[in-house]
């Protein structure tokens, strides 16, 4: 009886386990103008197809250039918030794409295209983060409708006066209520849901280090980003 009970408890726990995930270089994304656009496609054992994808988007200069040296996978922005969090988004019916911060319209759809042809029926988000909020923004109108939503975390200033209302994919903003950063202050973030409805995540705690505007201050959701990014694959799920 003991043994049983040890048995079931040992399934459960590798049941709960998350999956591991794995990386690998995808240049099967391409604009229609023949650009091909890189990125690090990030998955897990979903125990079968994959019902969501996030295009994750670095803060900063964005220019992860996303390679293949000496048979490594090498990029920029591994210590960036969403970009060491692509594991985390990976897995539990989610697959991750990590690539160079971009407000053009052409780069993204080459890659939500891509993922399509990967995976059919798969729904789409845009992440991103600090800076590159500023290109997510920039996206909501040209690619409205044809990616499923955009998640905007750790906004700039402008985040403000983004007024999605009129707009048909959905939009999340998620800030640190802490978050000490001069040009991502959370009043900002907060002020599009009082003024415009906008679905908005606050979270608190985690450890802040070094600058404020850097990926391992509050700024970044350093030691809570399992927490956050389990919320925002909740809201996502939840939109279906």
């Amino acid at each position: 009886m003991k043994k049983s009970i040890l048995g079931l408890l040992l399934i459960l726990s590798c049941l709960a386990r998350p999956a591991l995930a794995r990386d690998e270089l995808a240049t099967t994304a391409v604009t229609a103008d023949g650009e091909t656009v890189p990125y690090i496609l990030t998955t897990a054992d979903n125990g079968g197809p994959p019902s969501h994808a996030v295009i994750l988007m670095p803060g900063g200069t964005g220019v992860m250039n996303p390679r293949m040296m000496d048979g490594k996978l090498t990029f920029a922005f591994g210590g960036n918030f969403l970009i060491r969090s692509r594991a985390l988004f990976a897995g539990g019916g989610f697959v991750a794409a990590s690539t160079d911060a971009t407000s053009t319209p052409a780069r993204i759809l080459a890659i939500a295209k891509d993922l399509q042809r990967r995976y059919r029926g798969i729904s789409i988000y845009v992440i991103g983060t600090s800076r590159s909020t500023e290109a997510t923004m920039k996206l909501a109108v040209p690619l409205d409708g044809q990616v499923a939503g955009f998640v905007h975390t750790s906004s700039m200033n402008g985040i403000a006066g983004f007024d999605p209302r009129k707009l048909t994919s959905r939009h999340l903003v998620v800030y640190h209520r802490r978050d000490a950063c001069r040009v991502t202050p959370p009043s900002a973030s907060a002020a599009s849901g009082s003024s415009y409805g906008t679905a908005t995540i606050e979270m608190d705690g985690g450890t802040s280090v070094g600058d404020d505007c850097q990926a391992r201050a509050h700024h970044g959701y350093n030691g809570i980003e399992a927490a956050t990014v389990e919320r925002i694959k909740a809201w996502i799920v939840a939109g279906k």
